[in-house]
């Protein structure tokens, strides 16, 4: 390829910032997209750029906005994706299908030639011409965090003649995401997701219906490669390009679940199981696959096995999985307790991050021993990092009362995890703050985590609680929760606030709870079905009431099957289950708080919408609770906007100081 220089993006720019990278397979060049905002005071509306770098100098810089072709890019973890076709000639990534314009039925201009004023509406229209009547027509999008995505395409960019292809043959049932090159560049790879009969949330729904496609780039012709009844994400290619690893839910259900590791052979054209869902935990053993997304580099480069992480009940483990035969080793079974996380793998360098609830991540690095001696892995740390000094923390199991056993799936237990100040005047037990994660399908795992660190160093203990219905615990832990919300959650937060009050030095009168969310919604029920227990609660998006949620969130699946009701699309509202979800929600136990509650909503938030929050706010003031509510315009579910973040904490820590004082 001829390398030529290019313009950088324009001077007028006030900020840019990478949304996407990767390099090429030679790893000789790098593609990397930007995003770039013009003067406010000019009005200039954002532009993507991609800029091509060949051994650390810029060769190209792409005007993706001027060339028109179609909307923003993707850079979710959804359906995002920037590749290099293994010739290194075209990059592929998906971006929003361009929008005929539309303006209003009485948009006046000066009527086409040919046409009276009384033909306008049915004389042929130009390319771009715009189409009246369409200017409110609404467009479903994929929920919290994906609001600007609707209609994906399938996008190639020649990088010498800087022009962009959007592909045609993807069937119209489906979007298109996570792609990648044919091992020959002849088509295209992608995960198709069904949009039918309309969208719901994606985002940490791993359960959505999908399958893996093939579109062949000459004749537009679209091959399905996988089953269609399931629900899959994170294609990976194997070095040889010879299979694709990928992992599997099965469709609807908990959000979250364990999952399926599958391999497709390009060749063969067959597809098997390489590693099963496992039932139930067990010491020693592989504990199941329960991760968002394979590492994008995954594979050994023998491409015959693969790197991954995973819960392993209140821990996060690597194992590295041989693909032939389906057996599984630790690369972390001789390290330390806490939190590991695989990074990326290149040639057998595997690079991962290592963290406890003590200590912020440390940089870690290993050559992947031969098959057969992945035992023997010897990690080395690129930084020491010293813990936080005044933090000492631990796991502790708890196992249900033989009356909380959940009949389905006897024998479950769950963890907690403890954080306790170690510095400070001794005389003086530190008060309890207890924080249920959300989800509920999802899993506190020993690693480093800000909020509860930081309450600790402010002399606070904290109580992580991985309730029945957890990842990383088995399926069966998953699934003993759907229909059981409301009891069987909240009866194991409170068994292990008590257990923990009873054998550790805590001040059982100074006891607070944090949760957002799920969280939040257990939150809720605790002050409310055990109001002699806690002095102060906060709450960030909870869920309050699931029967008003039902129609108003993102996911109206979630609803429906955490209260133990199959989800139907068609279904109309049923009355009965109107009730059951109310008996299920904090909302029936109002009359019984009198805990002060510091409430935090998302003004944007399609998960929890903040009607949530305001219904719980409304009924406290009502009743003389008292409450404080704030409000964050332009923050959705997870509060995650600057201001917000630092707002919310700062209030947190005052609202627990205020109403925990000795």
């Amino acid at each position: 390829m001829r390398r030529r220089s290019a313009p950088c993006p324009p001077a007028a720019a006030t900020w840019s910032r990478r949304l996407l990278s990767c390099e090429s397979p030679s790893g000789a060049m790098k593609a990397v997209l930007l995003k770039v905002a013009g003067k406010e005071k000019e009005k200039e509306k954002e532009k993507q750029f991609l800029e091509v770098w060949y051994q650390n100098r810029k060769v190209k810089s792409i005007d993706l906005t001027a060339l028109d072709k179609h909307g923003s890019v993707y850079d979710d973890n959804q359906f995002g994706c920037l590749a290099w076709s293994h010739s290194e000639t075209h990059l592929l990534y998906v971006a929003e299908k361009k929008r005929p314009k539309a303006e209003s039925f009485f948009q006046t201009k000066a009527p086409e030639l040919d046409c009276s004023a009384d033909e306008e509406l049915e004389c042929p229209k130009k390319p771009d011409a715009p189409i009246k009547g369409e200017q409110f027509v609404y467009h479903e999008d994929w929920g919290e965090t994906l609001s600007t995505r609707s209609v994906p395409v399938l996008c190639v960019l020649d990088i010498e003649g800087s022009s962009i292809s959007v592909l045609e043959g993807v069937p119209k049932h489906v979007s298109p995401g996570q792609a990648f090159w044919s091992p020959d560049d002849t088509g295209v790879v992608f995960v198709g997701r069904w949009h039918e009969p309309f969208r719901l949330g994606l985002r940490h729904c791993n359960n959505r219906r999908s399958a893996l496609f093939y579109v062949d780039l000459t004749g537009g012709k679209c091959e399905l490669l996988s089953e269609d009844t399931g629900a899959l994400w994170s294609p990976r290619l194997s070095p040889d390009r010879c299979h694709i690893a990928y992992l599997e839910n099965r469709v609807l259900g908990p959000h979250q679940q364990c999952s399926r590791l599958r391999m497709y052979n390009w060749h063969t054209k067959q597809t098997r199981t390489v590693l099963e869902v496992v039932p139930r935990q067990v010491w020693g053993a592989f504990p199941g696959i329960y991760c968002s997304a394979l590492p994008r580099l995954c594979w050994a480069a023998d491409s015959r096995r693969l790197v991954l992480d995973t819960s392993q009940r209140s821990q996060q483990d690597v194992f590295v999985v041989d693909m032939q035969t389906g057996s599984t080793t630790s690369l972390t079974a001789d390290a330390p307790q806490g939190s590991w996380s695989v990074l990326t793998i290149d040639r057998d360098l595997l690079v991962a991050q290592f963290s406890t609830p003590s200590c912020p991540a440390t940089l870690q690095v290993a050559v992947l021993p031969g098959v057969g001696q992945e035992a023997q892995i010897k990690w080395i740390c690129l930084q020491n990092a010293p813990p936080v000094p005044g933090i000492s923390w631990g796991i502790r199991t708890l196992k249900p009362p033989p009356e909380q056993e959940n009949p389905q799936y006897e024998g479950l237990d769950f963890d907690a995890i403890l954080l306790r100040p170690s510095e400070g005047p001794t005389a003086q037990k530190p008060p309890l703050v207890v924080m249920p994660h959300g989800g509920p399908h999802t899993v506190f795992s020993a690693g480093w985590m800000l909020y509860p660190a930081t309450l600790c160093r402010l002399g606070f203990a904290v109580l992580l609680v991985n309730y029945r219905g957890s990842l990383g615990f088995g399926q069966d832990s998953v699934n003993s929760l759907p229909g059981n919300v409301g009891t069987q959650d909240v009866r194991d937060v409170q068994l292990c606030v008590e257990r923990v009050l009873q054998e550790e030095q805590l001040d059982a009168s100074r006891v607070a709870l944090v949760g957002g969310s799920h969280g939040g919604f257990l939150a809720c029920h605790l002050i409310g079905q055990f109001p002699d227990t806690y002095r102060a609660c906060v709450v960030r998006n909870p869920v309050v009431n699931i029967a008003s949620m039902l129609t108003i969130t993102d996911i109206p699946d979630w609803c429906l099957t955490e209260v133990g009701v199959p989800y139907v699309p068609n279904a109309l509202p049923d009355p009965a289950h109107l009730t059951v979800m109310l008996q299920k929600s904090p909302m029936s136990y109002i009359n019984q708080v009198r805990t002060p509650v510091l409430l935090m909503l998302g003004e944007d938030d399609k998960r929890v919408p903040p009607a949530q929050g305001l219904e719980y706010y409304r009924a406290l003031k009502a009743r003389g609770v008292p409450t404080r509510l704030l409000w964050y315009p332009k923050n959705n579910h997870a509060l995650a906007g600057i201001e917000a973040e630092a707002d919310s904490f700062m209030n947190i820590v005052l609202w627990l100081l205020q109403h925990l004082q000795g």
